[in-house]
């Protein structure tokens, strides 16, 4: 335990959080904060689930409105951020967030349901796999994301991803006539010349390939 006037490490925090540490915390509070290394808002939240919530200083927690804010925001820029990866998967997860924001400033449920609801979406979010929407042969992020996006295809999603695997040039990407190779390998699979150019824009995202 801190004594009063203690510094409190705010390095592991997000911006927007350490703002609200900043405004909120009084120079008598003596409750430390945990050191979290590296971690990201949405990963603590991951990590600690509801409980991160207890490791903000009294004074902060009172605010209920300004951190639950602060978290809808954060869970809100990694979907923006992930998107591209897979489209279709984090639309719906944009929809499950909206819903719950929506939920909590119409006074639907309470506080601690809308952590609960927050953490559990900030966990789909940030680990796809760890969710039940996934067949057992579809075990790759690569994989999640071409099934997301081929209408849940489990047969297509696996031939495709094999083609592309064994079949793709090495270094293609930024190279437009291996990119081209790559998009006949799709047309391969896929016959909508609009769907196909949509997968190539999506196994261009994917490290594995």
């Amino acid at each position: 335990m801190l004594a009063a006037g203690d510094d409190i490490d705010l390095k592991s925090y997000e911006p927007a959080m350490r703002h609200l540490i900043d405004n909120y915390i009084s120079a008598e509070d003596s409750r430390k904060i945990s050191v979290f290394g590296d971690l990201t808002l949405v990963e603590l939240i991951v990590d600690r689930g509801v409980e991160f919530v207890k490791e903000l200083p009294a004074n902060l927690r009172k605010d209920k409105e300004a951190v639950a804010e602060t978290i809808e925001n954060n869970v809100r820029r990694l979907i923006v951020e992930e998107r591209p990866t897979n489209p279709r998967y984090y639309e719906k997860m944009s929809v499950l967030l909206e819903e719950v924001i929506r939920q909590r400033k119409a006074a639907a449920i309470s506080y601690e349901e809308h952590l609960k609801r927050i953490a559990e979406i900030a966990k789909r979010v940030k680990k796809p796999e760890t969710t039940s929407e996934y067949p057992v042969g579809i075990d790759t992020r690569a994989q999640r994301a071409l099934y997301d996006n081929l209408g849940k295809d489990e047969d297509l999603t696996i031939s495709l991803d094999k083609k592309i695997k064994e079949e793709a040039p090495s270094d293609w990407r930024g190279n437009t006539i291996k990119k081209r190779l790559v998009l006949s390998l799709i047309k391969e699979c896929i016959a909508d010349e609009e769907l196909a150019q949509e997968i190539l824009l999506l196994v261009d995202k994917q490290g594995e390939y």
